[in-house]
């Protein structure tokens, strides 16, 4: 977002720039790529989840192509670091998302992952 920080190099902060709309598939790839060998060597004591959802495909708010498959994938991912580093606490807090019926279905989606149901 803008003036988000992008411009930071603090230790603590990973920003991914992508290009607008760019797919599941390649923010998939870029959070392999990224965020995990960031979260591995920092080994978090507890997760906190800004749960936004507007960089699903039908929410023009983010201009991203993600789908429920990709949020529920990086919940599961999250989870992973978590169980592993911070046994497995997560605090997962709603944040963001404009269109109601993508919003709905990603919501429900992460929250199946979180539970494993």
């Amino acid at each position: 977002y803008p003036d988000g920080g992008s411009q930071s190099h603090a230790s603590n902060l990973v920003n991914v720039p992508v290009p607008a709309y760019t797919k599941g598939m390649d923010i998939r790839e870029l959070i392999e790529m990224m965020w995990m060998p960031r979260l591995e060597s920092f080994k978090p004591e507890l997760i906190l989840i800004s749960a936004g959802f507007d960089a699903h495909r039908e929410d023009d708010m983010g201009q991203l192509g993600l789908v429920e498959q990709d949020y529920a994938w990086i919940t599961m991912r999250l989870k992973d670091i978590a169980r592993r580093f911070a046994k497995g606490r997560i605090v997962s807090c709603l944040e963001g998302g404009y269109n109601l019926s993508a919003l709905a279905r990603s919501v429900e989606a992460h929250l199946r992952a979180l539970a494993d149901v």
